[in-house]
């Protein structure tokens, strides 16, 4: 077969790896992508065991480990698993010891607990005071708000803050409850897990599932920011139903730590989360020395920008559903045990419509809380790092200046919400407030109902016009009805 010498070569190019997030300014971190991704990860070459998990001797005389999020007989679809090839194994320590109780924190939201409370009418709190007297790390300075049921029947949720001062050093934490959800409102948060680093910003979301030790350092200085933990289930995508194969918030943006391991032989200690109960745990070595891993039971990150919102672009509202970010089964099909939904900047268009959210009185309860920016039509002190919490059916909506704005105002399409991030927990449970939250924080304050005192019935102003409309159709007149 004869070559053309004269013909123009085949051009092209070929991955070397796999992809990956690279460091950015802010970020020293490199990331893999992908919700639910069965990942790999090695911080040293051919370190993995190939063919199989639980080989007879590992290289390096590592120590196989293995942490499963679910039960073993979960299907297939939904069982969460990592396997990790460390240096020494969790359980080489030297006992647990149980420590003091938080007093600010909680895990039990049954009504016969006396230190959680029914509200039925809306609350709000001005953000929590980050201690300046005294060091306080990112567990200390955890404080629980609201939430329902208990980590030991394996379904319900908490909301907390955390308020810090002081990065840990030689000391982790790991909650055996439930996932935690963590959105830092101030200041940055560089987490070290068994898995890998991340760092978080205000404006991107973390979850680390139950089980993972991890500690917490801050690069900025004091933070604050708000935790939802859910016990149970996992947090999930929401079915996009007929939206198709992608919006919301994109698979592909969700990022997840590469291996990394030190060789520490300093004392160490654990702090467990059982029950809402604190117990320290001590031992001669770092527990972040997994060389390499294998799995999908793994915390990950999200920048909230990145969300794909979706709306009317006829007339009326959709459901403010559309806007979750993620989701979590309860044992109830058809009623999330929680939906995390986020409102920042994007078109409203709607004609003929009433823009803002319409009154209403949902059966689930709403928690919302301010990343950064403004969110109008909430109550005085509706500020960054602040809290409002309405119970199911509690009726709520906006003040009467917005109400009457806009049915008054000329509808164009407009930005809304620009340099705003706004978020809402969304429970089908009944959400109970603790004691803390109600006397404890200082910075409770209802919502002021002054603010739709204006709400006057308008109907009275236009008897003469029903009267002429009801005798047009031909029914009898409002005094015949009387």
């Amino acid at each position: 077969m004869s070559v053309n010498p004269n013909a123009t070569p085949l051009l092209g190019a070929t991955a070397q790896t796999g992809y990956s997030v690279p460091p950015k300014e802010g970020d020293p971190y490199r990331y893999q992508v992908g919700f639910g991704n069965r990942f790999t990860s090695e911080a040293l070459p051919n370190t993995l065991p190939v063919g199989q998990n639980m080989p007879q001797k590992m290289k390096y005389d590592l120590y196989i480990e293995g942490i499963n999020g679910t039960p073993f007989v979960t299907p297939r679809r939904d069982n969460q698993s990592t396997w990790l090839y460390r240096v020494r194994p969790s359980v080489a320590h030297q006992g647990f010891t149980r420590l003091p109780d938080n007093p600010n924190l909680e895990a039990c939201f049954f009504p016969l607990n006396p230190k959680v409370h029914f509200s039925p009418t809306q609350l709000a709190w001005h953000p929590i005071d980050i201690p300046t007297d005294v060091k306080t790390d990112f567990v200390a300075g955890l404080k629980t708000l609201a939430g329902n049921g208990d980590p030991t029947l394996r379904e319900g949720l908490a909301v907390h803050v955390y308020t810090a001062n002081h990065s840990m050093s030689n000391n982790a934490f790991c909650n055996n409850d439930g996932d935690f959800l963590i959105l830092p409102q101030q200041g940055r948060l560089d987490i070290q897990t068994e898995v890998g680093k991340m760092m978080v910003r205000p404006g991107e979301l973390v979850v680390i599932p139950r089980g993972m030790k991890y500690k917490v350092g801050l690069p900025d200085g004091p933070s604050r920011g708000y935790i939802l933990e859910i016990f149970g289930s996992h947090y999930e995508l929401p079915d996009l139903g007929p939206l198709g194969s992608h919006g919301l918030a994109n698979t592909r943006d969700f990022e997840y730590p590469v291996a990394s391991f030190d060789i520490d032989n300093s004392p160490w200690e654990i702090t467990y989360k059982v029950g809402g109960q604190l117990f320290a745990c001590h031992q001669d070595h770092t527990p972040f020395d997994v060389v390499a891993w294998s799995g999908n039971y793994v915390p990950y990150k999200y920048a909230m920008e990145k969300f794909t919102f979706v709306g009317s672009i006829s007339q009326d509202h959709i459901d403010p559903s559309i806007f979750t970010v993620l989701t979590a089964k309860s044992k109830t099909a058809g009623a999330p045990l929680i939906d995390f939904a986020i409102f920042s900047e994007r078109w409203d268009v709607a004609s003929h419509t009433f823009r803002p959210p319409y009154y209403h009185r949902n059966c689930a309860t709403e928690m919302m809380g301010l990343i950064y920016g403004e969110y109008g039509g909430r109550s005085d002190g509706f500020v960054p790092g602040a809290f409002s919490y309405e119970n199911g059916f509690c009726p709520h909506g906006v003040s009467y200046d917005q109400f009457k704005n806009a049915t008054e105002a000329e509808l164009k399409p407009m930005k809304i919400h620009q340099g705003t991030l706004a978020f809402m927990f969304e429970s089908s449970m009944q959400v109970l407030v603790t004691d803390y939250a109600m006397t404890g924080s200082g910075k409770l304050h209802e919502h002021e109902p002054k603010m739709w005192d204006n709400l006057k019935g308008q109907l009275v102003n236009h008897l003469d016009q029903i009267e002429v409309d009801l005798k047009a159709a031909g029914l009898p007149s409002l005094s015949d009805n009387a």
